[in-house]
């Protein structure tokens, strides 16, 4: 059932994204090093949530913010899944362009492990911030489309404060929460989104997709820079908005749903 009073709904949605910028913030400013900075951050944003929730006369599973039973089992799967992700993007671009990728020796196994815990860390703090109450709220009042349309563009507009330009902000941060938010909704919960998200950064940053070498570095030989970058972003739109469809389309996902 929807609740009443749209304009106030909107405006607590984005009150709570609002605050965990703010929060989000202030941990990057005081706090050293990046894995300490994500885990404080998303500790800083459940402990909002449950504020929010209590204000909304709630609980955490309403958002999809409480941990049970097959939360991390529901993870994994879904890590695993997504790291195929920027796989499958990775070999378009060698399709298109002829970009080959070589092993860069210098980046160790404490490297790619740190790398995870960070992009665990920093995902789980971004779905709670977006994919969490803002969204649910939204949803029960707007409807999933809305919701998940109102959420990519403060996901965006986060990332343009963050420095991107707006349509670097718009094809990358906001054609992405399009497939985070679809999986929050479609598996009530957050374990999946945090999942694919830090599937995805991780698995993009191993591949040196972050414009520092990881495991890998892309080598281009034939194609010009330019080309490439048009095929990096070709690929990545193509491949975030098919699993999004997937996600929205898995027959299993949406008999949950209307069961819930």
């Amino acid at each position: 059932m929807r609740q009443k009073g749209g304009v106030g709904v909107a405006a607590r949605a984005v009150l709570f994204v609002v605050c965990t910028a703010i929060l989000f913030a202030i941990a990057s400013r005081w706090i050293k090093g990046l894995l300490p900075m994500g885990c404080v951050s998303a500790i800083a944003t459940l402990l909002l949530t449950v504020a929010f929730v209590h204000w909304e006369k709630l609980s955490l599973s309403d958002v999809g913010a409480d941990f049970v039973v097959g939360s991390l089992k529901r993870f994994g799967i879904a890590f695993i899944a997504g790291m195929a992700l920027p796989l499958l993007r990775a070999g378009l671009v060698m399709v298109l362009t002829g970009v080959r990728y070589e092993r860069v020796q210098s980046f160790t196994s404490a490297d790619v492990l740190l790398s995870l815990a960070i992009y665990i860390a920093l995902a789980t703090r971004e779905e709670l911030a977006f994919r969490g109450y803002p969204l649910r709220i939204l949803d029960r009042r707007f409807g999933p489309w809305a919701a998940l349309l109102a959420i990519a563009a403060l996901f965006a507009a986060e990332h343009m404060l963050g420095g991107w330009a707006w349509w670097q902000a718009v094809l990358g941060s906001g054609v992405g929460a399009l497939l985070f938010g679809a999986a929050a909704l479609r598996t009530q919960g957050l374990a999946v989104p945090i999942g694919l998200h830090a599937a995805w950064n991780f698995t993009d940053t191993m591949l040196g997709g972050k414009g520092t070498p990881g495991l890998w570095r892309p080598v281009i030989e034939s194609a010009s820079q330019k080309h490439v970058e048009i095929a990096q972003w070709a690929s990545y739109v193509f491949v975030m908005l098919a699993a999004t469809a997937v996600i929205w389309l898995w027959p299993k996902a949406a008999k949950k749903v209307n069961q819930a």
